[in-house]
């Protein structure tokens, strides 16, 4: 078992990474259902939430099915962290999590995300401010640092375990990296046996697929992984890699008729949540992943990505199981 304060956790843990525009309830609900064991929301901008900005608030929706949820915050200002952390604590979430590994550049900019990592000082305060603005277990995830000449994971994971983080989740690149190259889980692995690293490390990056989980499990032995991209279109993974842990055996593939229905159910969740104009339309971001593969396609997609109406997407959907000439591969 893995605890994070009173948090428990299974042995070796999947995470749903937070992901902006993606991980939002709808998308967890279908991965909750299919083995996620840890969620985290899309990041919420500190100063959003303190300036009351309605996409902010928006994003603090969390439901009972989800827990354990942790919600993830970022900023560069302290009293905002602190202020932020205390908005949060009122929402009743599992946890607090900080970003300190978003690349994206209107993140950086303005010193928050990954833009901390050039300032170890700035983040050990402001993980200090949140720790100390709530009740929750705080964690965080974050990168190996700036930049190849700047990797810094093994400083900030000992200074962060100081000030009462209670477990750390590495992304094995640097902010330079973006998503490029492949991730270093050798430097996930160095950070995890540090004698004095008494914290959850889960690690996170590249992992596609069962063998490469258990790999990375084996060969690197942090207590968890976090899965991101491999989980949009696809949330059956979680359920995969658990098998293949357990058994060494694959489970198969989602029939053609399994990923219709758990499209639709993602669909109607986030028609539910967001209203069908803006439902439909951020729905489109995850078609080709739930139906990648399949021969013939394109005219279907085509419709799934053009359509406005929640009513006629079900339809198309509901036709893509029906019709023949498709075969899921």
């Amino acid at each position: 078992m893995v605890k994070i304060g009173p948090i428990e956790l299974p042995e070796f843990p999947l995470l749903l990474a937070p992901m902006e525009d993606v991980s939002d309830p709808p998308f967890r609900y279908v991965c909750k259902q299919y083995g996620a064991d840890l969620m985290y929301t899309e990041f919420i901008s500190s100063e959003g939430l303190i300036r009351d900005a309605i996409k902010s608030r928006k994003k603090l929706d969390i439901f009972e099915y989800e827990r354990p949820i942790g919600i993830q915050i970022f900023g560069g200002d302290e009293e905002a962290m602190a202020l932020s952390a205390k908005i949060v604590d009122a929402t009743n979430p599992d946890l607090v999590d900080i970003n300190f590994g978003c690349p994206v550049k209107k993140v950086v900019c303005k010193g928050a995300g990954a833009g901390v990592l050039k300032d170890i000082d700035l983040m050990v305060r402001l993980t200090k401010a949140v720790v100390r603005s709530t009740n929750l277990p705080v964690t965080v995830k974050t990168r190996l640092g700036w930049d190849e000449s700047s990797i810094n994971i093994f400083e900030v994971a000992e200074r962060l375990q100081d000030v009462g983080v209670q477990a750390l989740t590495i992304h094995g690149r640097t902010r330079a990296q973006m998503y490029k190259g492949e991730a270093n889980w050798k430097h996930i692995a160095e950070v995890k046996n540090n004698q004095r690293i008494k914290i959850p490390i889960f690690g996170n990056g590249d992992i596609t697929g069962p063998e490469k989980a258990l790999e990375y499990k084996n060969k690197f032995g942090v207590d968890g992984i976090m899965i991101g991209r491999a989980a949009i279109g696809y949330p059956w993974i979680f359920n995969e890699i658990k098998h293949f842990f357990k058994t060494g055996q694959h489970l198969p593939k989602p029939e053609l008729a399994n990923r219709v229905e758990v499209c639709k159910t993602h669909l109607q969740k986030s028609v539910e949540w967001k209203g069908e104009k803006l439902g439909v339309l951020e729905m489109r971001n995850h078609y080709a992943n739930y139906f990648r593969g399949i021969p013939n396609f394109k005219e279907t997609r085509t419709k799934l990505v053009t359509l406005n109406s929640f009513n006629e997407l079900n339809e198309v959907l509901d036709s893509i199981s029906e019709n023949p000439v498709f075969t899921a591969i």
